[in-house]
């Protein structure tokens, strides 16, 4: 009688396995050592990582939207109730549009100081490696002629890698737990530009990790565009009721232009980390 041999296949190649509940964990492991792989390889030692809105978007697109709307609304005696509302809207967009360009300005500077150093894989930029404010970091880094990393996450909305991540630096990331340890780990140095939910929640992260020793080392954490954070988290009314003290909001600096968030991390960082 004659018979097939059967060559089951090995577990580690099993991919209805390993995309099943039960190798969860292998899953979790491979996004920690996929990327400490690629960082040894890359000679990444430290990070300076930018976080934002991915909806703010650059000044000529912000100002090319406002004025095809302005020239719709010229064209009606009376603009109805629904254009107003997009004019506004793209008004709005066009003010917030500062900040894409504040990002890439900085990113830049901090990109051109660190290739200089003795070291040029010291303070590479981070981003979240989609659009806006992720884009703008990458960006910067970009026109400086140096590296950058992006921390991107599959979303439901399909967010996409921006294209001014450097080669071999674009990680795609299905756990947030595993993206946030990697913005933890390698940071030297924080900057929040304005943004929503996602921004809030990476910004309070690190800060509860800071406030409660669990990241041991020093952070720079710059809140940038006073105006906007202070109208959307107000410390001093946290410190007057008690919930967090004086102390706890030193690890805070807020600025507002490119060149003073540049001199500030350049000189905490040259302080801190370079001997």
């Amino acid at each position: 009688m004659k018979y097939s041999p059967i060559k089951p296949p090995k577990a580690y190649k099993d991919l209805e396995f390993l995309n099943s509940p039960d190798a969860r964990v292998i899953r979790m492991l491979s996004e920690f050592l996929e990327p400490q792989r690629r960082f040894r390889q890359q000679k990444i030692k430290d990070t300076i990582v930018f976080f934002g809105s991915a909806r703010i978007v650059p000044g000529k697109e912000a100002r090319a939207e406002l004025r095809t709307l302005q020239k719709a609304a010229s064209r009606k005696s009376r603009p109805d109730r629904a254009l107003r509302q997009a004019l506004g809207a793209a008004e709005i967009r066009v003010e917030m549009s500062r900040y894409y360009e504040d990002t890439v300005e900085l990113a830049r500077l901090l990109t051109k100081w660190s290739r200089n150093l003795s070291d040029s894989n010291r303070f590479v930029v981070c981003s979240g490696g989609g659009p806006g404010i992720m884009e703008a970091a990458n960006r910067g880094a970009f026109l400086a002629k140096g590296k950058s990393l992006g921390l991107n996450i599959s979303l439901p909305f399909e967010q996409f890698a921006n294209p001014y991540i450097s080669e071999g630096l674009a990680f795609e990331f299905h756990y947030f737990f595993m993206r946030k340890f990697w913005f933890a780990y390698l940071a030297k140095a924080l900057v929040i530009m304005p943004g929503g939910f996602g921004t809030l929640d990476e910004l309070l992260e690190m800060l509860t990790l800071l406030q409660t020793k669990k990241i041991k080392k020093k952070v720079a954490v710059v809140m940038y565009g006073s105006e906007y954070w202070r109208k959307v988290v107000n410390f001093d009314h946290m410190v007057a009721r008690g919930v967090v003290t004086e102390k706890d909001l030193r690890l805070i600096k807020f600025l507002d232009t490119p060149q003073e968030a540049f001199e500030y991390l350049k000189d905490f960082l040259s302080k801190t980390y370079i001997r």
